[in-house]
C-alpha cells in the first residue's frame, strides 16, 4: 500500500492553502528547482511504493520522479505534485498558483474563466466543460477541456486533457489556481473524481512567520 492521506500546503502571506492528499499524491514541489534536490525528493518518495505491488522498475520510477519534479517546479508554483498508481505509473500531475497584482482589484470568476483556457504552448480542442462554484475554500470557477499540446522542437502535437479551479478565497487579494493535466484518456473519470475531491477539502489556514499555525495546539 502506498501512505496513507497526509496534508501539504502551499505559503502565501499570511495563509497557507492546505489540502488533504488521498493517498496515491506525490508532493513534489521543490525549493531551488536543481537536479540534486530532485533526486533525494525521489529517492524519499520511492519508499512509498509497495514493491510487491509495483509494476515498473526502480529506475524507471526513480527517474519518472524526478522528471516530473524538475519539470512541475520549473517555475516554482507554490505546490507540485503528481499522483501515481501503487504499479509505479504517474496517472496526472498537479500544480497550485497563487496570483495578485498589488492595487489591482481581484479579477471576478467569470473574468478568470478566459485566462484559464489560454495556454502558451497548446489550444483548446472542443467546447470547454464551465462551472461556477461556491467552495469551502471560497468562490471557484472550474474549467476542463483537452488541449493540443505542441511537441517540443515543433514536431506534431499531442492531446491532453485538464481540469483548472481557479478559487478566490475570502479576506485575501490573490487567486489561487489549481491546475491537473493528464494524457490517459482512459483514465480520465477516475483522475476527474480524484482532482475534484482534493479540491473540495482546499482550505486557507493563518500561519505565523514559522509557518506554523496560528491558534495550533500541536
Amino acid at each position: 500500500m502506498m501512505v496513507n492521506a497526509h496534508e501539504v500546503g502551499s505559503s502565501v502571506g499570511d495563509y497557507e492553502t492546505r489540502f488533504d492528499f488521498q493517498s496515491g499524491w506525490i508532493d513534489l514541489t521543490l525549493d531551488n528547482g536543481v537536479h540534486a534536490e530532485a533526486l533525494g525528493l525521489a529517492g524519499a518518495a520511492m519508499e512509498r511504493f509497495n514493491p510487491l505491488e509495483r509494476t515498473v522498475s526502480d529506475r524507471d520510477l526513480l527517474n519518472d520522479l524526478v522528471d516530473r519534479a524538475l519539470f512541475l517546479s520549473s517555475d516554482q508554483p507554490d505546490l507540485a505534485a503528481a499522483y501515481y498508481t501503487p504499479g509505479g505509473i504517474g496517472l496526472a500531475d498537479l500544480r497550485v498558483d497563487s496570483y495578485a497584482d498589488e492595487g489591482v482589484p481581484r479579477p471576478s470568476p467569470a473574468e478568470m474563466t478566459p485566462l484559464l483556457l489560454d495556454w502558451s504552448n497548446a489550444k483548446v480542442v472542443g467546447d470547454p466543460e464551465v462551472r461556477y462554484l461556491d467552495l469551502e475554500a471560497g468562490p471557484a470557477v472550474r474549467v476542463q477541456a483537452i488541449l493540443k499540446v505542441k511537441r517540443m522542437l515543433g514536431f506534431g502535437s499531442q492531446l491532453t486533457e485538464f481540469i483548472k479551479y481557479a478559487v478566490f478565497p475570502p479576506d485575501v487579494r490573490y487567486v489561487v489556481v489549481v491546475t491537473v493535466t493528464w494524457r490517459s484518456m482512459a483514465e480520465s473519470d477516475e483522475v476527474v473524481r480524484l482532482t475534484d475531491d482534493l479540491v473540495s477539502t482546499m482550505r486557507q489556514v493563518p500561519v505565523g512567520a514559522e509557518g506554523n499555525e496560528l491558534g495550533s495546539t500541536d
